[in-house]
């Protein structure tokens, strides 16, 4: 299944769990997003910023000295060199797009690394647009850059101080002002998670990333790769770079979450691979949660993967057998950013530094295989985080 059905579930995850006050804006929602599939003029507009604002298409670059290194064929498709230094602006462009559509004129969004909310603020700069970001209060400390980032282009900032003061509680936030404000406001969801249409939408957005790599594979090696790999946090990227490949039995699909301090400890990000079935921020989904059904706190040295959760089509593709799941802890994640550093001089960002690390594990890769890893965004904004490290 690569579309969900009528009610927005992939397989057993999906659906529309919201409050009835925002019902009205998701059919409305839906009903633009499917309008402009076919909208030549919505898809020029789009493809435009997309290449001379962003810079796309991306280079898929052979990392020679890691290759080496780890005995395999590594590509690095470079996400970092986009606008902004991530693949969030992919996603961003094409909501703020639909916004505009829709006739909204404020656009809220939610942010754990700053990334999302900085690919928002850059967008609604572009287009003229009142934005408001809900960041957690922790996530403010560890990513004080990506915060004056966005404040330079004009977007106002909210520290989120309720619970763990991460990604998960800044995602409530911005909900709740959703909800007061749904007239004139579109809710920017960063990740490929929340109620439909946004886990479709996002990934659709993101697709363009596995698009380009296919062809430049094939253009460059004569043939498709062994593996795709990318990080998993909520799993805007991951489905970006897995989209294209989905029908493609032979090559493998591998998604690296945040073991923390590792999965037998309480201090992880894992949802895939430790959590169970429930409902958060309007879908369900694979939860870290205790016996009680009391959603736990997630843990990750990168604020991008700190979510107790992760996307509903995700869940549907581990569950079918088509997606692998693994888990890296922080310190194997400093590391792969290391490696990375000393051998192909690119600082990766620490969400991708945990798929990085995968690639010293002799047990999961095979030798010699050609290896497609997204390199999702660059570690600018995570350098006082990882000189504190390594």
């Amino acid at each position: 299944m690569k579309n969900p059905n009528k009610d927005g579930f992939f397989g057993n995850y999906g659906g529309m769990f919201v409050p009835d006050t925002l019902m009205p804006a998701l059919a409305a929602l839906t009903q633009c997003y499917e309008g402009i599939q076919d909208d030549s003029a919505f898809i020029a507009e789009l493809e435009y910023y997309l290449h001379h604002f962003v810079g796309r298409p991306t280079p898929l670059y052979y990392a020679q000295n890691l290759s080496k290194q780890c005995n395999q064929k590594i590509y690095l498709k470079r996400e970092d060199l986009n606008h902004t230094g991530a693949h969030k602006i992919n996603n961003t462009l094409g909501q703020i797009l639909l916004a505009k559509k829709m006739g909204k004129t404020r656009i809220i969004a939610e942010t754990g690394a700053g990334q999302h909310g900085v690919a928002t603020a850059t967008v609604c700069a572009l287009m003229g647009m009142q934005c408001n970001i809900y960041m957690g209060a922790s996530d403010i400390e560890r990513q004080s850059l990506n915060v004056k980032r966005m404040k330079l282009m004009g977007a106002s900032v909210s520290s989120v101080t309720s619970g763990s003061k991460t990604l998960k509680d800044a995602t409530t936030e911005a909900i709740r002002d959703w909800m007061k404000h749904v007239e004139n406001t579109h809710y920017i969801i960063g990740s490929a998670l929340g109620p439909h249409p946004y886990p479709l939408m996002v990934r659709n957005f993101q697709s363009i990333i596995s698009k380009e790599a296919k062809e430049q594979i094939i253009d460059q090696s004569g043939s498709l790769p062994d593996i795709v790999m990318a990080c998993i946090g909520g799993g805007s990227n991951a489905l970006g770079m897995f989209y294209h490949f989905l029908d493609d039995k032979t090559v493998r699909l591998l998604g690296v979450e945040a073991a923390g301090e590792g999965l037998s400890s309480n201090q992880h990000a894992a949802s895939l691979s430790k959590g169970k079935p429930g409902i958060l921020h309007g879908s369900l989904n694979s939860v870290l949660q205790d016996e009680n059904g009391q959603i736990q706190l997630a843990h990750s040295i990168s604020a991008g993967l700190d979510y107790p959760g992760v996307g509903p089509e995700l869940c549907h593709l581990k569950e079918t057998g088509r997606l692998e799941a693994y888990a890296v802890t922080d310190k194997q994640a400093l590391q792969g950013c290391k490696q990375l550093a000393e051998l192909e001089g690119i600082i990766a960002a620490l969400e991708t530094s945990h798929a990085l690390a995968l690639l010293s594990d002799d047990a999961i890769l095979k030798k010699n295989q050609t290896i497609i890893l997204c390199l999702s965004g660059r570690g600018d904004k995570d350098m006082e985080t990882i000189a504190n490290h390594v």
